[in-house]
């Protein structure tokens, strides 16, 4: 059984000056607060999906992920900076604490902002659009929760990042 806690986001976001699009996940699984890197569980569609909209091999470590994020102009980060949640399960978050995105806004060319599952949406417009005023599109989740949809499916939707 998972245990219930409040638990802040244990890493930084990913982004650098040339980034364009912002991907927003809701708050990391307890593979990525293990991995202490975004989308670590294995059967997160994330990195599959991300390497097919960009024509690139799928990146096994850290390191080659964040090259494949930051190379195609990309941004990552969560809308929940800390909240109470049993193990990875997005319907038991509550208490929620935003994230502050304005240095990634500021320290970029962040534009466009996706976010990936209904979670990091709703939380992004309840907390941050508010101040930032950039609409976010909400794009299924690439979750293994989410197992209505397929990778092609995933991939299919989210070539709107492009």
């Amino acid at each position: 059984m998972s245990e219930t806690k409040k638990i802040t986001h244990p890493f930084p976001p990913l982004y650098d000056e040339d980034s364009r699009v912002l991907i927003l996940g809701s708050f990391p699984s307890v593979k990525s607060r293990e991995q202490n890197f975004f989308y670590g569980h294995p059967q997160n569609r994330f990195w599959r999906v991300i390497a097919e909209l960009f024509g690139e091999e799928v990146p096994v470590g850290t390191e080659d992920k964040k090259s494949l994020i930051l190379r195609n102009h990309l941004a990552l980060w969560d809308s929940i900076h800390s909240c109470v949640i049993t193990g990875s399960s997005d319907s038991s978050v509550r208490d929620v604490v935003p994230n502050d995105i304005s240095a990634i806004i500021s320290g970029s060319k962040v534009e466009r902002v996706f976010c990936n599952g209904a979670l990091s949406h709703k939380m992004y417009m309840k907390y941050i659009y508010p101040s930032t005023r950039l609409e976010a599109v909400k794009l299924p989740s690439t979750s293994p929760a989410n197992a209505a949809f397929s990778v092609d499916r995933l991939v299919e939707k989210w070539k709107v990042i492009l």
